[in-house]
């Protein structure tokens, strides 16, 4: 076999395909260095993205496409998550890379079932990972969660997040009873969530999931306007009335300038636990023509399966109690498209602009 030139190992590498990203490794600047040496060929590919359940598929395809031009192919996968650009004229927060707000247009989608998945997804593909429970109306995370610790405030002015399935997280949930309701106005919810946000000593995220509360009227609008969101992702159901409602939440973030990663369609299918009988109880096609109607990814489809709901009602989530499970894939799979959209929007630059100080002398 003659001698590989790196534009024959580059022209290879156009052919293999992030099902991710939905883009080839060269378009999306995954090649970082290809080392042609005398018994072997090296390739580095650094994802921005977490990838940990997905590395050795990809690995083993670029292997395929290397190995009949190149011989011995060595394959070496990273990923690399860096912060990406919020709204216009919101600050990111310090020890926050990235946040990823859930939203619904209505309630009962399962959009806090998603949110908590989601994180303990992204975590297990490599990332780390918190969650606010931005609900103060209805604050679900503790119990699902399975946690109720009140928060630790070392100086009287923070808060330490509380950590369960080493996930860290805060909500209004921990510092009132359960059964307590939250008879606020909205001025004082949007308050109450700005320091819940602010004044959590979250360490070192890669992303900080956003469990938004449901609906699109004015204080969803102003929590949209406030808080720092690096993309946002549309739960729904396939049943019309809640696409209808997805659709006006989709539309708020378009109207505060917030990318829309995608649409998770929830209760897509019923598998019966007794006979394997598959019925789609709220309809068909929704989430895919949504995605359509709007140009975003549908970034998954879950079923309507009893597991999911006990879990989130006993403390236990299906990703962190059940990780080889088909639902814990289905969720992991999400997750990864969720950060790959991610990371390929615009990249947040205010770092390395100086800090004008004035003095006097």
């Amino acid at each position: 076999m003659s001698e590989v030139t790196q534009a024959q190992i580059k022209a290879a590498l156009k052919e293999v395909r992030d099902q991710n990203l939905d883009s080839d490794l060269v378009a999306a600047g995954a090649v970082k260095d290809i080392d042609i040496g005398k018994d072997r060929v090296t390739v580095n590919i650094e994802l921005g993205y977490p990838a940990n359940g997905y590395r050795e598929e990809l690995a083993q395809a670029i292997r395929q496409k290397l190995e009949p031009i190149a011989g011995t192919v060595e394959v070496k996968i990273t990923s690399k998550i860096i912060s990406h650009a919020v709204q216009q004229g919101v600050k990111p927060l310090a020890g926050i890379k990235n946040t990823i707000a859930v939203a619904s247009g209505k309630g009962g989608v399962g959009k806090s079932t998603t949110a908590v998945n989601l994180a303990l997804a992204l975590q297990a593909e490599g990332a780390n990972v918190g969650i606010l429970d931005a609900d103060i109306y209805g604050p679900s995370q503790p119990r699902m969660l399975g946690c109720r610790a009140r928060p630790d405030s070392s100086d009287g002015k923070t808060m330490a997040p509380n950590i369960s399935y080493k996930l860290q997280s805060m909500s209004i949930g921990y510092l009132i009873n359960e059964e307590d309701p939250m008879i606020w106005r909205g001025p004082m919810v949007t308050s109450a969530l700005e320091q819940l946000l602010t004044q959590t000593r979250w360490s070192d995220l890669d992303y900080l999931v956003i469990d938004l509360p449901p609906g699109t009227g004015d204080i969803q609008l102003t929590l949209c306007q406030k808080i720092p969101v690096s993309g946002a992702v549309i739960v729904t159901t396939p049943q019309d009335i809640a696409l209808l409602d997805a659709k006006k939440g989709l539309r708020m973030f378009q109207e505060v300038n917030v990318p829309v990663l995608g649409i998770v369609e929830n209760m897509s299918i019923h598998i019966c636990s007794k006979c394997g009988h598959e019925e789609a109880i709220f309809g068909s096609g929704g989430g895919q023509q949504m995605s359509e109607q709007y140009g975003v990814d549908l970034l998954g489809q879950l079923p309507l399966d009893v597991s999911i709901r006990e879990g989130a009602d006993n403390g236990r989530p299906t990703v962190a109690i059940a990780p080889d499970s088909h639902i814990a894939s289905i969720y992991r799979r999400m997750a990864r498209r969720t950060a790959a959209k991610l990371s390929m929007r615009a990249k947040d630059y205010s770092a390395r602009f100086p800090k004008i100080v004035i003095q006097n002398n």
